[in-house]
């Protein structure tokens, strides 16, 4: 893993479920960023940029904008409130795990880093499965799918690999229980959705 992302991680651990993120938008209905995408290495950041979407929600501007994160721009993110630019440092383990839980179904290893009261996060490029595995088990989710041309354990019969794969996953959610309690959803739930049931 990215050790800028892996520090990160460290000093935000244990990251977030799902529940406390929806606990958090409880809290926080209207919660908007400042985001703009930027070259790499790019030293001459504007928010007045095409590419810069204020007073934004996060989850729908990244489902919208995702290819330009696919293209290997970066995600620049701060708090939108009345224009200061400064990231509130509880909403950074707040905005990782969204967007990880966003991005999830994309399958891409993520890199994470401050700079310049932002939060900054790429796709990381340069991840092998072990990488993508240590990255997604750091956010509670089962890592599987990556690099299809390597032998990841999982059976070639359909039914053979859902049985793997949903044992694989209920082992998982045993671990996660037994470490976070109650804040620890199963599989990759909402509250609302469990509420339902």
């Amino acid at each position: 893993m990215d050790q800028l992302t892996a520090i990160l991680i460290e000093k935000y651990s244990p990251m977030w479920t799902n529940k406390q993120v929806w606990e958090y938008e409880q809290i926080h209905e209207e919660i908007k960023f400042d985001i703009m995408y930027v070259e790499p290495n790019n030293k001459e950041i504007s928010w007045k940029s095409k590419l810069a979407h204020l007073d934004s929600n996060i989850r729908k501007t990244l489902v919208n904008t995702f290819e330009y994160l696919a293209d290997g721009y970066e995600l620049w993110i701060t708090n939108s409130k009345d224009n200061q630019r400064k990231l509130d440092e509880s909403s950074i383990p707040y905005l990782m795990a969204v967007i990880v839980d966003t991005m999830i179904d994309e399958e891409v290893c993520l890199k994470f880093r401050e700079d310049s009261n932002c939060l900054v996060v790429s796709v990381d490029s340069h991840a092998d499965v072990i990488d993508c595995k240590e990255f997604f088990e750091e956010f509670y989710h089962l890592a599987t799918g990556f690099n299809y041309n390597v032998n990841t354990g999982v059976p070639e019969d359909e039914t053979e690999a859902e049985i793997y794969l949903t044992r694989l996953q209920e082992e998982f959610d045993e671990k996660m229980k037994a470490k976070l309690g109650d804040r620890y959803l199963p599989g990759n739930n909402d509250p609302d959705s469990i509420n339902t049931k």
